[in-house]
């Protein structure tokens, strides 16, 4: 059975600025002939971690919001300079953007079941791009709100 993980994405304000971070990260771990992965670095590593590794996926919070979420392609060993050992999320590479749903702050990472994840938006605005002639909606953001308040 799929579990997801949910995370703050700290100091990042858009999916255009993770997606960036991202990028530069990889072309720098090319640059020292190292994998080019999404690899993101936590302490513990989930003790379901058979069920993260059975279709799961890194949801990113930024901003309030469940925006964006990332296939969790494995879970590696690191260790940090202390030699203390770490957990290395590898992720996909695409970003995947998702309905809006808001999420309060809390620390590390949490579990998120298949019932609860923000479902993925439809390809024709997987690009982020909202335009009222093509979509028959509202735009995301007012979407979330409207969602929040109970009116669809």
């Amino acid at each position: 059975m799929t579990v997801h993980i949910v995370k703050l994405c700290v100091g990042v304000e858009s999916i255009e600025q993770l997606e960036r971070f991202q990028t530069n990260r990889r072309a720098r771990a090319k640059a020292r002939n190292e994998p080019a992965e999404n690899i993101h670095r936590t302490r513990n590593r989930p003790r379901r971690d058979g069920e993260v590794l059975d279709g799961g996926s890194l949801y990113w919070i930024i901003k309030g919001f469940i925006r964006v979420r990332q296939p969790i392609v494995r879970l590696d060993e690191l260790y940090d300079d202390a030699e203390a050992k770490r957990c290395g999320f590898v992720l996909g590479p695409g970003l995947v953007r998702t309905e809006l749903h808001a999420r309060r702050p809390h620390q590390g990472w949490r579990y998120l079941e298949v019932k609860d994840a923000a479902p993925d938006l439809p390809d024709h605005l997987q690009s982020g791009h909202w335009d009222a002639a093509t979509n028959d909606g509202p735009p995301p953001e007012m979407a979330a709100e409207l969602r929040a308040l109970g009116l669809i």
